[in-house]
C-alpha cells in the first residue's frame, strides 16, 4: 500500500436494518476534491446497490414502519442536513436547514416523528450576524467571547459554550405533503446545557438524552440521563450516572439500558465502560458487567436490547467483539458474557432486527466489511468495500509477545514487509494512552511495511482492552513500565532475523508522540532517529492550553508542577541527540501548536538535528480524517524522513 492508495480505502458507517432493508452509508477519500465522499448503498446476499447518489450521504435510520428512511446530506461545504425517503425508493426530500446543520436521526416509535440534536449558534456569531448593509459578519469580526469556566472549547469542533448542542422534534409530513421546502423546527432544550444521544421512551412521548451532570451548572466530566417532553417541556433527570454516560437506549419494557464509566470528581482517568441498567422511575442504576475486565466500547454505538440479553460491543487484547449481555447480569465478567461475532477482528458499528443483527466490522485485511449474523449465530460476510486496497498490496500482521522485566506479558503485532531481510525496523506507539491497536488493517503499518519497513504495534501497560488495571497502571507514572514494555517488545522483535536490531526507528501520535519523546530522551542509543506528532511534551503549558488540559493532566499525572515537568519530554530535551523530527497541526486544540514549538525551540538549542512539519486547517485528527491530500503528503513526509535516517540498505 502506498501513500497514494489512500483513495482505495472504503469505510462503511454505522448500518441499518429493517426486514429486509439493510443500508449503511460508505466514505472514502478523494483527493482530487480533497474531500470525503460518500453515500448510501443497499446490502443484500447478491451484493451492493446504490441507495443514494448525494456528495456524502450518512446516518441512515429505517421508520419502525419500515416505510421511511431519513438520513444526513451534506453538499459541496454545506453543514449536513436531514432528509428523507420513501424505503422503496424515490427522490429525498430535504426536511431541514440549520445553518450549523443537524444530526443524526432517531425515528419516534409510531413512525411519525424524527428526533435529532444540532448545535445552535448564539445570534451573530458563525454566520448568523450580519451588518447594516446586510453583509455576514465574518468569523474574524465578531464580538470577543466571555469564557468563564474551562470547558469551553473541542478540539476539532472548536468554541462549544456559543452554539450548545439542542434536541429538536420534528413531524413528518403526511407521505403526500412531503414538500421541497424544509421546515422550521424549534428546539425542545434550552441553551444552558448540551445534549446527546436522544432515544425515545416506549411511548412516544418523551426523548431520554444524555447531559451533564445538573444541566450543567458547573464544570463536571459526570453526565445524567434526563427525559424532555416530546411536546415541550422541562427536562426532568432520569438517571444519575456514576460517571461519563452515552447512548441510552429505552427497550418496550421501560429498562434503560446505558454505557458509563465510574469515578469520583475527575479521576476519569483509564476508566472502563460498562453496561448499565435502569427503569424509567429513575431508580438506583445497577452495572451489569464487571468493572475490571469488561471495556464496552460507545464509539459502536448504543446498547442493543434483545429478548434475552442485550448486545454490545467489547474491547479485548486488540479485538472488538461483539457481546450479549444477560439481561439480569450482574457484575459479568468477561469470560461469562457470550461472544457473537468480532473474534480476531474489530467491530465499527452493529445494529439488529428481532433475531437478525448486522455487524460493521474490520480485520486484517480490510476496513471494514458488512457481516449478518443469523439467529442461530451463522455469520455472512455480504460485502468486499476493500477489495481495491488487497489489490494494491496488504501485508499480514503476525501476532506477537514478550515480557517486561518485571515479569508482565505484553501483547501486539509485527507487520513485515516481503522479503527475508533484515528489515530497518518501526516502533509505532498508540496514542491515548487508554487506547489500543486493534485487529482492523491499519492504513499506517500498511504503508511503511509496503515501503520496506519492519513495524511493531504494541499495547503497553496504560492501553485500553486488557483490564482496568492495565489501563490504569501508568496513572501518575507515564514513561515507567509503560516505557519498558514497549522496549521489552521491541526487544523481542528484533531477534527475528528479518529484523535489522541496529537500524531502528521510534514514531507516534499524541501519547505516542509523548513516549516517542521519552524514550529518544532516555533510550536514544536505541534508535536511529524519531518522528514525534501531535506530541504532550510538556503537562505543565498543556494544562491550561489544551481543551482536557484541566482534568486530564491531573489524572494522569497530578497538579504538582514539579511532577509535570519531571514526566515531561520537554525537560530532558537536552538528552534527546538522535536526529528528530516534530509534526503538528496548526489547529490542534487537544495537544496544542506550543507543544511543537516548545521542544522544537529547545532542541535547536542544543544543536541536535530537527525540523518541523506543520499542517494548515487541520487539528489533532489529521492522519485519521485530516484533508486526504494532507494525509497524503504526511504520508510522503514520514517516509522521506526515514529514508534519510533509516535507509533500506
Amino acid at each position: 500500500m502506498r501513500p497514494t492508495d489512500l483513495e482505495r480505502v472504503a469505510v462503511p458507517g454505522r448500518p441499518a436494518l429493517r426486514g429486509e432493508l439493510l443500508l449503511t452509508a460508505v466514505a472514502r477519500p478523494d483527493p482530487r476534491s480533497d474531500s470525503y465522499r460518500g453515500a448510501l448503498v443497499r446490502v443484500g446476499p447478491d451484493g451492493v446497490t446504490a441507495w443514494t447518489h448525494g456528495e456524502r450521504d450518512t446516518a441512515p435510520a429505517v421508520s419502525p414502519d419500515g416505510r421511511w428512511v431519513a438520513f444526513l446530506r451534506a453538499q459541496g461545504s454545506d453543514a449536513p442536513q436531514l432528509h428523507v425517503m420513501p424505503s422503496a425508493g424515490g427522490e429525498p426530500r430535504r426536511l431541514t436547514s440549520l445553518p450549523l446543520g443537524a444530526g443524526a436521526p432517531v425515528w419516534s416509535p409510531d413512525s411519525s416523528r424524527v428526533a435529532f440534536v444540532a448545535r445552535v449558534a448564539e445570534e451573530g456569531r458563525y454566520g448568523t450576524g450580519t451588518r447594516p448593509d446586510g453583509e455576514v459578519i465574518r468569523a474574524e469580526a465578531e464580538a470577543p467571547r466571555r469564557i468563564t469556566r474551562r470547558d469551553y472549547r473541542i478540539d476539532g469542533e472548536g468554541f462549544i459554550r456559543d452554539r450548545p448542542s439542542r434536541l429538536f422534534v420534528l413531524d413528518l409530513p403526511p407521505a403526500g405533503e412531503l414538500g421541497s421546502e424544509p421546515v422550521e423546527p424549534e428546539p425542545l432544550t434550552d441553551t444552558a446545557a448540551s445534549v446527546k444521544d436522544p432515544c425515545w421512551t416506549p411511548d412516544g412521548t418523551g426523548v431520554v438524552v444524555v447531559a451533564p451532570r445538573d444541566w450543567d451548572a458547573e464544570e463536571t466530566l459526570h453526565s445524567d440521563l434526563y427525559v424532555v417532553p416530546a411536546e415541550g417541556g422541562t427536562p426532568r433527570r432520569l438517571v444519575p450516572c456514576p460517571g461519563t454516560a452515552a447512548h441510552p437506549a429505552v427497550d418496550r419494557d421501560g429498562t434503560v439500558y446505558f454505557y458509563s464509566t465510574e469515578f469520583d470528581g475527575l479521576d476519569a482517568a483509564a476508566r472502563n465502560a460498562g453496561l448499565w441498567a435502569s427503569d424509567l422511575d429513575g431508580t438506583t442504576p445497577r452495572r451489569l458487567t464487571d468493572v475490571q475486565t469488561v471495556d464496552c466500547d460507545p464509539a459502536c454505538g448504543p446498547p442493543v436490547p434483545r429478548s434475552g440479553d442485550v448486545l454490545v460491543a467489547v474491547r479485548h487484547r486488540g479485538a472488538v467483539e461483539l457481546r450479549g449481555v444477560p439481561r439480569d447480569a450482574d457484575g459479568a465478567t468477561l469470560e461469562t458474557v457470550p461472544l457473537l461475532a468480532g473474534e480476531g477482528a474489530a467491530v465499527r458499528s452493529f445494529a439488529a432486527d428481532g433475531d437478525r443483527v448486522t455487524v460493521v466490522c474490520s480485520g486484517p485485511t480490510d476496513t471494514g466489511e458488512v457481516l449478518l449474523v443469523e439467529a442461530d449465530g451463522a455469520a455472512r460476510v455480504l460485502t468486499d468495500f476493500s477489495a481495491p486496497l488487497r489489490e494494491a498490496g496488504v501485508l499480514p500482521a503476525t501476532e506477537v509477545t514478550a515480557t517486561a522485566p518485571d515479569g508482565y506479558p505484553v501483547h501486539g503485532w509485527v507487520v513485515a514487509p516481503e522479503g527475508e531481510g533484515p528489515h530497518p525496523v518501526l516502533l509505532v506507539v498508540h496514542g491515548g494512552p487508554f487506547a489500543q491497536y486493534d485487529r482492523g488493517l491499519f492504513d499506517e503499518a500498511q504503508i511503511y511495511a509496503s515501503a520496506g519497513y519492519l513495524v511493531v504495534l504494541g499495547n503497553p501497560r496504560g492501553s485500553a482492552g486488557y483490564g482496568q488495571a492495565h489501563g490504569r497502571a501508568v496513572v501518575r507514572a507515564l514513561g515507567t513500565v509503560d516505557a519498558d514494555d514497549l522496549l521489552a517488545l521491541l526487544d523481542a522483535v528484533v531477534t527475528r532475523p528479518d529484523a535489522d536490531a541496529d537500524r531502528v526507528g521510534v514514531m507516534g501520535g499524541s501519547y505516542g508522540g509523548f513516549m516517542t519523546g521519552w524514550l529518544a530522551a532516555h533510550h536514544g542509543h536505541r534508535f536511529r532517529a524519531a518522528w514525534s506528532e501531535r506530541a504532550v511534551n510538556a503537562w505543565d503549558s498543556f494544562t491550561g492550553a489544551s481543551d482536557i488540559g484541566w482534568f486530564f493532566t491531573g489524572a494522569y499525572v497530578g497538579d504538582d508542577v514539579a511532577e509535570q515537568r519531571r514526566r515531561s519530554p520537554l525537560t530532558y530535551a537536552d538528552r534527546i541527540t538522535v536526529p528528530f523530527a516534530i509534526a503538528h497541526s496548526e489547529q490542534d486544540w487537544r495537544c496544542p501548536l506550543e507543544q511543537a514549538q516548545r521542544l522544537f525551540v529547545a532542541l535547536k538549542a542544543t544543536g541536535c538535528e530537527t525540523e518541523l512539519l506543520l499542517f494548515p486547517g487541520e487539528g489533532h485528527e489529521l492522519t485519521r480524517s485530516g484533508r486526504p491530500r494532507h494525509r497524503i503528503q504526511r504520508f510522503e513526509a514520514v517516509l522521506e524522513w526515514w529514508r534519510r535516517h533509516l535507509p533500506l540498505s
